[in-house]
């Protein structure tokens, strides 16, 4: 696992997820290598019946030269032709947006997973915060109980 959007499933509800390739050049895969990735602002779109990832951030290779990639360009995201169009038929409703989620090696190969999200208000993340924190106080009483 090379880096993962921890906001993802606070902002969005994820009802689908798909594993895409990425088209990189050779400067971004060895900065994947070295870990040096973030998908915290990044999200995805539809471009000309292809999915296109932008604002991705893929830190200079630390060996590079003047030849190193451009750290936020815009990166295509490979897909099968019926998964591109069954995601242009949902991001063409109202409410629904891609969003990277993870970023991996997979058999030598970069894939993204990218989720299919409809937004969360902020009442609803409100009640996300309540549950989390009632959890941990849950877990904090339980350990205190059994000391």
């Amino acid at each position: 696992m090379i880096c993962v959007n921890k906001q993802a499933p606070f902002s969005y509800y994820i009802e689908d997820k798909f594993e895409a390739g990425i088209v990189l050049q050779g400067t971004e895969v060895k900065a994947l290598r070295e870990g040096r990735a973030n998908l915290k602002e990044s999200f995805a779109r539809v471009k000309d019946n292809e999915i296109v990832l932008y604002d991705c951030h893929i830190s200079p290779y630390s060996h590079g030269n003047q030849l190193n990639h451009d750290p936020i360009r815009p990166r295509k995201l490979l897909l099968h032709r019926r998964e591109i169009k069954r995601l242009i038929g949902k991001v063409s409703e109202r409410g629904y947006t891609l969003v990277p989620l993870a970023l991996y090696f997979k058999d030598g190969k970069a894939k993204l997973e990218l989720g299919l999200g409809k937004g969360k208000k902020l009442h609803d993340k409100r009640e996300v915060m309540k549950e989390r924190d009632a959890k941990r106080e849950v877990e904090r009483a339980f350990k205190q109980h059994q000391r």
